[in-house]
């Protein structure tokens, strides 16, 4: 079975949520292998966060991600931005 690279956009539940917390957190997922995690200025000091995970391409795969992002404090929501298999 081939990977896939799930990139998450994360929005944090306020403008002043720790986000050195919420990365700490989003590193700390054991499920699968965090490939990439950014900071991405959005305005008036609101930053979100582009977070991508290496995994097996199976049904619910990016579901199951995003429903241990979204158990972290201070996540306002994640949502998937792109999926690309892996060769």
């Amino acid at each position: 079975m081939a990977d896939v690279l799930i990139t998450f956009k994360v929005m944090p539940e306020e403008a002043d949520t720790d986000i050195d917390a919420l990365i700490r957190d989003i590193r700390g997922i054991k499920a699968v292998k965090l490939n990439g995690l950014e900071k991405v200025p959005i305005a008036f000091g609101l930053v979100s966060l582009t977070s991508s995970f290496v995994t097996e391409d199976e049904d619910g795969g990016a579901e199951k991600i995003e429903a241990e992002i979204k158990k972290i404090p201070g996540v306002g929501s994640a949502e998937v931005v792109e999926v690309t298999r892996l060769l």
